[in-house]
């Protein structure tokens, strides 16, 4: 019989050793929702929360769960994410553990990843090294905690093919991804970004969709793999093509994120999960972390976010005087901040930014290494890495004037793009 621990055969029923584990984080998407955030850089290699890179959090979630062996899989303008991975995410060697980039390497003729589903089919020598029982398949940049230690068990369990990791969102939102019609934790009916869909029967206001975290068995990946390489019709995509595939052959399992358990997590972030595919997305789920209770903890130590940041020296707060005080009040600073007779409020300050004498930075995401001149202003915007904003300069206080020198996205949020030059207003 097959030990549901190990999901390796046994025939004297005996425990066996633990299933051998293959991570594939998917981090070749362009991000063009992020632009100008991604204009420089791939969606995953794209700061957040001041500290961190959005790739951080699935290889946290990876690591913290002890699957140490882990290819990302990276495509578009993947050299600061390269660059971030080798910096930050060097694991042990001495039992074989180990994160690296995996470019496109064309092993199957001159032509880039046609889809999710072909940048695995390309880098099948990664399983043949590994040999594992099971591949986990999860992308690359959405904010989220998870124990995929569970998600496995539950797939083990049920002897699907594949297991899809869910989340309930709002049925205005189920456009935007996959959605899941399921019966027990088989699915049913998986839709790809559907123009419309019903709501639950328990909830009508909320439909079910993927996150785009899968668990498959090793041989069944392949199997469907080599299937759809071979369809000249497919578009060789694992939500658009892979799962409806497999949910019409009863292969394909569903798992309740809601059920998963976290340790250190709390009523209020137990079961976060946001895809910031969009600049207002992006904006917004930093306004999840700044509150005194924040929806999306930081802070939580039992289930760490790690990353690598530099050695830079603690924020700085300077000037106490009734003209100029340096304060900052429901931000996150990060190291290497100086505020220098400024005020920062409700926004998140990313390494080495300074505020000068006099300014007003407002509701804001400032990238590393922003300087905001004295007496400038900047409300509700985003600014990306190195762009110095003029002494006196204003941003965000009309989007519509914004637009004429900046991005604006459709909630108004003034986007600066990286060491953009900010001219005065006529």
């Amino acid at each position: 019989m097959a030990d549901q621990r190990s999901g390796v055969a046994d025939p004297a029923g005996a425990l066996r050793r633990p299933p051998r584990v293959f991570s594939i984080v998917l981090a070749g998407g362009e991000g063009k929702r992020l632009w100008p955030l991604t204009k420089d850089r791939a969606k995953p290699a794209v700061p957040f929360g001041g500290v961190y890179r959005l790739i951080d959090f699935v290889l946290s979630n990876l690591v913290n769960a002890e699957f140490t062996r882990i290819a990302v899989l990276t495509q578009y303008k993947s050299h600061s994410l390269d660059r971030h991975i080798s910096q930050a995410w060097r694991l042990s060697p001495l039992l074989g553990n180990y994160v690296t980039p995996v470019p496109a390497q064309m092993r199957r003729g001159p032509r880039w990843f046609s889809g999710s589903a072909d940048a695995i089919y390309q880098n099948f020598n990664l399983l043949g090294d590994e040999k594992p029982d099971y591949v986990l398949v999860f992308g690359a940049d959405h904010l989220y905690r998870m124990d995929p230690r569970q998600m496995l068990a539950q797939h083990i369990a049920s002897g699907a093919g594949v297991t899809v990791a869910s989340v309930k969102v709002p049925t205005s939102q189920c456009s935007e991804f996959g959605v899941i019609e399921c019966d027990g934790d088989r699915i049913t009916a998986f839709h790809e970004k559907p123009a419309r869909a019903s709501g639950l029967p328990d909830d009508p206001e909320r439909c079910r969709v993927s996150m785009g975290n899968y668990v498959f068995t090793a041989p069944f990946l392949v199997d469907t793999l080599v299937e759809d390489a071979e369809k000249q019709t497919s578009r060789h995509d694992i939500g658009g093509d892979i799962i409806p595939h497999l949910v019409e052959r009863g292969e394909a399992a569903v798992y309740d994120f809601e059920h998963n358990v976290v340790p250190g997590s709390t009523e209020l972030d137990h079961g976060y999960w946001r895809d910031v595919g969009t600049l207002d997305s992006y904006y917004d789920a930093h306004t999840d972390l700044i509150s005194v209770v924040p929806m999306f903890n930081l802070y939580n130590l039992e289930w760490p976010i790690y990353s690598f940041y530099g050695p830079l020296p603690p924020a700085k707060f300077v000037f106490d005087e009734e003209s100029r005080r340096g304060i900052a009040v429901d931000s996150i600073v990060s190291p290497g901040v100086i505020v220098s007779g400024g005020t920062v409020r409700r926004s998140v300050l990313s390494p080495g930014v300074r505020v000068g004498w006099g300014a007003t930075v407002e509701d804001s995401v400032l990238l590393s290494g922003v300087e905001v001149g004295e007496g400038a202003l900047v409300r509700r915007a985003i600014i990306d890495k190195e762009v110095v904003v003029p002494p006196g300069a204003v941003i965000g206080e009309d989007p519509k004037i914004e637009a004429r020198r900046f991005t604006v996205s459709a909630n108004g949020i003034v986007v600066v793009a990286k060491r953009q030059v900010i001219e005065p207003v006529d």
